[in-house]
């Protein structure tokens, strides 16, 4: 697959964590890329760093922003998608450090009918502060170093760094969505298009990424594991708040129990807003 591909990093008002992962995008051995920073109402702090990085980056940067109502992460990847060019669109997390070879494994393993759906690795509290403090770069350390960290107890596991060729073991669940996470996930834009994107009737945290996944498989799009292939440093953060899941679940539940495909607040519900673009060629 040549097309250029889309990277939708989600964020919210967490600068030092976005700024780690733009640099880690910067650092990537594809070039055919854009980065499109799903801003769901950060304030200037983190129109600067997009700015500062839009000088640096060698790949297009744009920032998407709307404006702060409460957590909408799934309406801010919608005005992503529909800012972006790419034919393929990963789906990061903005507090997810990527090493060199992230862009370029999703390039590998994206396949007409599938979408692809990668893991992490966790980082402690105190080693993501450590490496806030004096602006260690973690996409470059070594497996030994890993191993320091991990005899530590500062991650919970290494074997997302490890790079295996699992061949048809990928395909191994391709109709199912519990497991699946999605700080790290994959799909053609024509499958978003197929679905509407996410749906933005959910609010607050949770559950939107295993609403998409349902509704993907539903159209006929398989799930494929990235796994020991795209795995991505995940910083620590405090728990979200997650007053709404209980709403979350029962709209979950819904979706899982019926047959529906489409958003019911999609990529065509997104009602214009006005936004920061920052542009950088």
């Amino acid at each position: 697959m040549t097309d250029l591909i889309s990277v939708i990093v989600s964020t919210y008002n967490r600068e030092d964590a976005l700024a780690a992962v733009l640099r880690s995008l910067a650092r990537q051995s594809d070039a055919n890329f854009e980065v499109l920073v799903a801003d769901d109402g950060s304030g200037t702090a983190t129109a600067r760093v997009i700015t500062d990085w839009a000088a640096r980056m060698p790949v297009p940067l744009r920032h998407v922003w709307h404006r702060d109502r409460g957590f909408r992460l799934a309406e801010i990847r919608n005005r992503a998608i529909r800012a972006s060019g790419g034919a393929y669109c990963i789906f990061l997390d903005g507090d997810c450090i990527t090493r060199q070879n992230f862009v370029a494994a999703h390039r590998r393993l994206a396949e007409p009918g599938w979408f692809v759906t990668g893991n992490r690795i966790l980082l402690s509290r105190a080693l993501t502060e450590r490496v806030m403090r004096v602006n260690l770069e973690p996409e470059q350390w070594r497996l030994a170093d890993w191993f320091a960290e991990r005899s530590q107890r500062h991650i919970n596991r290494f074997t997302p760094l490890l790079a295996l060729p699992l061949g048809r073991l990928r395909y191994m669940q391709a109709q199912r969505w519990r497991g699946a996470r999605g700080s790290n996930m994959a799909f053609w834009r024509s499958d978003l298009d197929k679905v509407d994107g996410f749906d933005a009737a959910y609010s607050g945290w949770g559950r939107e990424d295993s609403d998409i996944f349902i509704r993907m498989i539903r159209a006929g799009v398989k799930r494929k594991d990235g796994r020991f292939a795209t795995g991505v440093l995940h910083l620590w953060h405090p728990e979200a708040d997650r007053a709404r899941i209980a709403e979350n679940e029962r709209i979950l539940a819904e979706v899982a129990d019926g047959t529906r495909v489409r958003a019911k607040q999609g990529l065509t519900r997104v009602i214009e807003e006005t936004s920061a673009s920052i542009a950088h060629a």
